[in-house]
């Protein structure tokens, strides 16, 4: 009689955030670009002072400029309106149909 293996199920990865929001944000200036702010370059502190102010999260959306682009935005209601977009996408993509003939004798 075979002695079996039981399954042991792997650890879940966590989701990176492909964001950096508040406080994980690490330059220490930003070009702060949003709705009810002033567009310019700001001292880290001060730009996440603003989004508190405003009750707001301080997304960076492009970490690779100099200084770094950050949005002042609700980051919750952004990731839900981002994969909205993506299933709208997806489910507008054609589908692929693959038609078969046949010959009889």
């Amino acid at each position: 009689m075979a002695i079996r293996k039981r399954f042991r199920p792997q650890p879940r990865r966590e989701n990176k955030n492909p964001h950096n929001i508040n406080e994980k944000i690490t330059a220490p200036k930003v070009r702060l670009v949003g709705d009810n702010v002033e567009v310019g370059v700001y001292p880290f502190p001060q730009a996440l002072e603003k989004a508190e102010e405003l009750g707001l999260d301080l997304v960076e959306i492009s970490p690779k400029a100099d200084p770094p682009v950050c949005k002042i935005m609700e980051y919750k209601k952004f990731l839900y309106e981002q994969k909205k977009r993506d299933k709208a996408m997806k489910a507008k993509a054609s589908k692929v149909v693959v038609k078969e003939i046949r010959f009889g004798p």
